[in-house]
């Protein structure tokens, strides 16, 4: 695969949206909302073969001078996202479609012009352009959760984002005029020893936290996301946040250089946001909202490994990765779960449900291995996820690494609280009583059991997972690499920022 064929992956997205908006045929918009993520994650696969072999391949749009033009770039890393992302909207897609949502005449649209952006997002190898695809994901989302969300909800999910998109803008511009360029590749290591920079990459790494859900600015999140419908929960769970996740390695490893002074910082709130995350669920009274704590609960073990990157920053950043996929798929996993439950019984609320392993005893096994997969038990892709975190932390070998792997072990007892409070209100007793002859058909449960064969499939493939995630981690962190690709062999020319 050429460079020149990145900006396909964006622009398929956006044409797949554009030819369904105006299709007639509610066929033609169903299939597009299908067709698009699963060529998605063929060209994904298809980019990681390509990229592991030759290293990171770059496209300057209109064949301009690197570090001018609006530049395109592709590693491992970025394959691997596209893969995961294209599942999980897949599944939603699926999901939505089962449940009637596509008769909307746009949603499909919305949908994959949401896809669109995250691809731009997932090659971009510019700030601004950052900016720019995180709003072509945005304006979708606030369509789509017009659509399905609640009134509350929806406006906290405009107001939040409006003001972080700002807040992002802010520290992209200001990065801009103190270097002149917000170009990544001519920012590599930039971070280091330059005060102002550093101030105004701070401003990119608060606003894209703010969009991960990181402590303490997390609690928009599990307010706004269980107030939409099913699919569209599973669209952002997947897509939103792990774009801003993936943003900040991105970001933290070019233009900061894993500068290991902020390693303190991001362990501080890292903790926080385990602890805050995987009690606070404990508290909430429909299933999708404790499901969107476990969002908030997951992100942290993925940032915290860039504090524990000093000594092999390959194998930390791996385990990251490999932690980060297997929460995409798991997440989506249970919120569509879930969503069959709701849509098949008008509910997700603990109080009006109870005894459904009786009744549904095949909702109640998809369900249970998405709780097993998030706390981390076999044979499901958390046990990889959180052995491996773990383990590359522990490596560390000091006294503040072992007090984030208590507070690991204390979260996810945390976690398994939730899940085993959800269950036994959901799942087991049978003192409510539900409509006779009313179960979860197997077209609602496809879609999140899918995901969880997924999730199976990464615990049996765990050693071929570990070695794509290796290999990621390597192209993430092959800079020099990723410079050359970008910007050639005019970097003197531009005045590459030392």
């Amino acid at each position: 695969m050429s460079g020149v064929m990145l900006p396909l992956f964006m622009a398929s997205g956006l044409a797949g949206a554009a030819l369904a908006v105006v299709s007639p045929w509610r066929v033609l918009r169903d299939a597009l909302a299908l067709v698009i993520p699963a060529l998605g994650t063929v060209a994904g696969i298809w980019l990681f073969a390509t990229t592991a072999q030759h290293g990171t391949i770059a496209h300057s749009v209109g064949l301009f001078t690197g570090g001018v033009a609006i530049p395109f770039a592709a590693d491992a890393l970025s394959a691997v996202m596209i893969v995961a992302a294209s599942i999980v909207a897949f599944a939603s897609n699926w999901f939505a479609l089962v449940v009637g949502e596509t008769r909307a005449r746009f949603y499909p649209a919305l949908t994959l012009m949401l896809l669109g952006g995250v691809y731009g997002a997932l090659l971009t190898a510019d700030l601004f352009n950052l900016f720019v695809f995180i709003e072509v994901m945005l304006l979708p989302s606030y369509g789509l959760i017009t659509m399905t969300g609640s009134w509350s909800g929806g406006r906290m999910f405009v107001l939040v984002n409006l003001l972080t998109s700002t807040v992002l803008l802010i520290g992209v511009s200001i990065v801009y005029g103190v270097i002149g360029t917000v170009n990544l590749a001519a920012l590599a290591g930039a971070a280091k020893g330059n005060g102002p920079l550093t101030v105004a990459m701070g401003l990119v790494v608060l606003a894209l936290s703010v969009k991960s859900g990181l402590f303490p600015v997390h609690t928009w999140l599990p307010r706004t996301y269980p107030g939409t419908s099913a699919a569209v929960m599973g669209l952002f769970s997947g897509l939103h946040t792990k774009v801003a996740v993936y943003a900040l390695y991105r970001i933290y490893v070019v233009v900061f250089d894993l500068d290991q002074r902020w390693a303190w910082t991001i362990i501080i709130f890292c903790v926080v946001s385990m602890l805050v995350g995987s009690f606070a669920g404990l508290a909430e009274h429909a299933m999708r909202r404790i499901i969107a704590y476990q969002m908030v609960t997951g992100m942290p073990y993925i940032v915290v490994m860039l504090a524990f990157s000093a000594d092999d920053p390959t194998r930390a950043v791996a385990a990251g990765i490999v932690y980060m996929v297997h929460h995409m798929i798991t997440v989506g996993s249970l919120v569509l779960t879930a969503g069959a439950i709701e849509e098949t019984y008008g509910t997700d609320l603990l109080s009006r449900l109870d005894g459904l392993a009786r009744r549904d005893p095949l909702v109640a096994a998809v369900f249970a291995m998405g709780a097993f997969s998030i706390v981390g038990f076999p044979p499901f892709s958390g046990l990889w996820g959180k052995v491996l975190v773990v383990t590359e932390i522990a490596r560390a070998g000091d006294w503040h690494a072992w007090l984030v792997i208590a507070v690991i072990i204390v979260a996810s007892f945390g976690a398994l609280l939730s899940m085993i409070r959800l269950w036994r209100e959901v799942f087991w007793g049978g003192n409510v009583q539900l409509p006779d002859g009313l179960y979860v058909p197997l077209t609602k449960l496809a879609p999140g059991a899918a995901l969880i064969v997924v999730s199976v499939g990464m615990f049996i493939a765990g050693g071929a997972l570990i070695d794509a995630a290796m290999t990621a981690a390597s192209g993430l962190l092959d800079v020099s690499g990723y410079q050359h690709a970008i910007l050639g062999d005019v970097n003197a020319a531009i005045g590459v920022v030392k």
